[in-house]
C-alpha cells in the first residue's frame, strides 16, 4: 500500500567528524541559537545537540536544514512516537499523482566529474524499484540540484525535506573532504541518502543517532513533527539502512529489503 502523496518538508551521512546535510554557506557559533529557536526545533522533532545556524535557517542532527518559515509553522502531531528502530518520514512527502512523477536533479560543473557516475548510480537505485517516484538526471530545468559545499564545511554532504508537494531543491557536497574520486557506490550510497532527506526520510536510527555515528547515546523522543513510523519495518536495529545517519569511509550501503519495504509504502 501506498501512502497518499501530498505534502513535504528536508538531509545525512558523518564520517570521520565530519556530518551530511543542508543549504547553507557559513556555520556561526552554536552560542548564537537561542534558548527559543531550540525548543522549537525539539518540539518539531530534531535533536537540540550541536545546532549550527547556517544560511537560509539551522542545521541540525548533522545534515538537516530546516528553515525559518520551518521553525514558524504549525505541526499535526497525530502519527508521530518515540523512536526506535524502524524507518521514519517526515510528515510532508513529495505529491507524484496519479500516473507517477519523474524528478529532475542535475549537478554542477563545480564538483568533480566522478560526481556524475555517483549520481547515474543513486538514481539507477532507486529507478530500479519501480516506484511511483523516478528521477532523471538533466542539464537544466532541474528540481534537484547538486552542488559543491562552500570551502571549510563542516558537514559532508547537506541536504533538506520536501515542502508544498516538491522535493528540496538543493544538495550540497563537500567534495574538498571526500576527494575528487572517492568511489563510485560509496559516494551513491551519500547521494542517495541525501535524496532520501529531499523526498521525505528522517534517518533510519532516529532513535539513537550513536548506532552509526558513535558518541552519546542520543533518543529525540516524540516530537510534533519529523518522525512518522513507516509500518512494515523493522523493531531492530538495522545496522545496512541507506538512511542511518553516518557511514564509514568507502561503504557501500544499497537498498536493503526493509528500505525497499519504506521507499514503497511511501511511493
Amino acid at each position: 500500500m501506498k501512502v497518499t502523496r501530498l505534502l513535504t518538508l528536508i538531509a545525512f551521512v558523518c564520517i570521520c567528524g565530519f556530518s551530511s546535510c543542508q543549504q547553507e554557506e557559513e556555520v556561526v557559533n552554536k552560542e548564537e541559537v537561542s534558548e527559543q529557536t531550540l525548543a522549537q526545533i525539539s518540539k518539531m522533532g530534531f535533536s537540540k545537540q550541536n545546532v549550527q545556524r547556517v544560511e537560509g535557517g539551522y542545521l541540525v542532527e548533522g545534515d538537516i536544514l530546516l528553515t525559518q518559515d520551518q521553525l514558524q509553522s504549525q505541526y499535526d502531531s497525530k502519527a508521530v512516537r518515540v523512536g526506535e528502530a524502524e524507518q521514519y518520514r517526515t510528515n510532508n512527502l513529495v505529491s507524484v499523482g496519479y500516473y507517477g512523477r519523474t524528478i529532475r536533479v542535475a549537478i554542477t560543473t563545480s564538483l568533480p566529474s566522478a560526481y556524475v557516475a555517483a549520481l547515474d548510480e543513486a538514481i539507477r537505485r532507486y529507478n530500479a524499484e519501480n516506484l511511483y517516484i523516478r528521477f532523471q538526471r538533466v542539464s537544466s530545468n532541474y528540481e534537484i540540484l547538486f552542488s559543491k559545499a562552500p570551502a571549510g564545511s563542516s558537514y559532508l554532504a547537506s541536504a533538506g525535506f520536501p515542502s508544498g508537494g516538491n522535493p528540496h531543491n538543493s544538495v550540497l557536497v563537500n567534495s574538498d573532504y571526500l576527494g575528487s574520486n572517492p568511489g563510485t557506490n560509496y559516494l551513491a550510497s551519500i547521494l542517495a541518502h541525501e535524496t532520501g532527506h529531499c523526498i521525505g526520510f528522517r534517518h533510519t536510527d532516529y532513535m539513537d543517532r550513536s548506532y552509526s555515528c558513535g558518541g552519546a547515546y542520543t533518543n529525540e523522543g516524540a516530537s510534533t513533527v519529523g518522525a512518522v513510523l513507516i509500518p512494515g519495518t523493522p523493531a531492530a536495529q538495522d545496522p545496512n539502512s541507506w538512511m542511518l545517519a553516518c557511514v564509514g569511509t568507502g561503504v557501500n550501503r544499497p537498498f536493503n529489503s526493509n528500505d525497499r519495504t519504506a521507499l514503497n509504502y511511501l511511493y
